[in-house]
């Protein structure tokens, strides 16, 4: 075990920290009367769950087979396939 009183930053490090701590503590938020308190799982993101969505592939390109499904810009797709790869 490291004893706590060996400090190994860097003097760059040192003077950051320094700095950091000397710096004012922020404000609290100006919370408007009457706000009703709420928990804070209502102010994280809401977890994507998966979805399966039959597709196709045409020239490379994966396209839903239903065109009601629309997926947002940039998501993380697992392509499944029911022939063998080449």
């Amino acid at each position: 075990m490291v004893s706590p009183s060996i400090d190994d930053r860097s003097p760059e490090r040192k003077a950051l920290d320094e700095q950091i701590a000397a710096e004012p503590p922020i404000a609290w938020p100006e919370i408007p009367a009457g706000t009703k308190p709420m928990p804070i799982e209502s102010l994280m993101a809401t977890r994507r769950r998966p979805i399966a969505v039959a597709g196709i592939v045409e020239n490379g390109l994966v396209r839903p087979l239903d065109p009601a499904v629309h997926l947002p810009e940039h998501a993380r797709v697992i392509i499944v396939a029911t022939e063998q790869i080449r």
